[in-house]
């Protein structure tokens, strides 16, 4: 910006009288600025709280994910050492991808794939595994492929 816009702090001169308004309007702008100091101040200690607590989570989240790792490596090596089969549980998330347009696609499929939230050619979505889903997935088969993604895979997606 040019010199002439720049705003001074303090530019009298000793001993000069100053108008009113001059006056009201340094003490309006230390009063904002101190407000505005004040408001950033809370603001960062707010967002150095949440994050605090989001480091929390994520600790208390991995913990989860290592226990349930540990304990199914644990009953897969009973099941072995027992000579019985482990059933692996099932997963719970489902990825979806579209893979083929909207030209020619018969009505009820193409109302499936709105509701599965799939508008576009390469679209994905996570959804939950259920009954509903599953029967949806098996009538838009042709124009989609999905997958139980990983931990890994959906860190990495989201």
């Amino acid at each position: 910006m040019a010199e002439r816009y720049l705003v001074t702090q303090g530019a009298q001169v000793e001993g000069a009288a100053v108008p009113e308004l001059i006056k009201l309007k340094q003490e309006r702008n230390k009063k904002l600025a101190n407000e505005k100091a004040e408001a950033t101040k809370a603001k960062e200690t707010k967002q150095n709280e949440e994050r605090a607590k989001l480091e929390g989570r994520t600790t208390e989240y991995e913990k989860e994910y290592a226990n349930t790792q540990a304990e199914l490596v644990r009953l897969r090596r009973e099941a072995k050492v027992a000579g019985n089969f482990f059933v692996e549980p099932e997963a719970k998330l489902l990825f979806v991808v579209r893979i083929v347009g909207i030209i020619k696609i018969s009505p009820k499929p193409r109302k499936v794939l709105q509701l599965l939230r799939l508008k576009q050619l390469h679209n994905g979505v996570f959804l939950k595994v259920n009954k509903p889903i599953l029967n949806m997935l098996k009538l838009v088969q042709p124009y989609v492929t999905y997958g139980y993604p990983s931990l890994k895979t959906v860190r990495e997606l989201v």
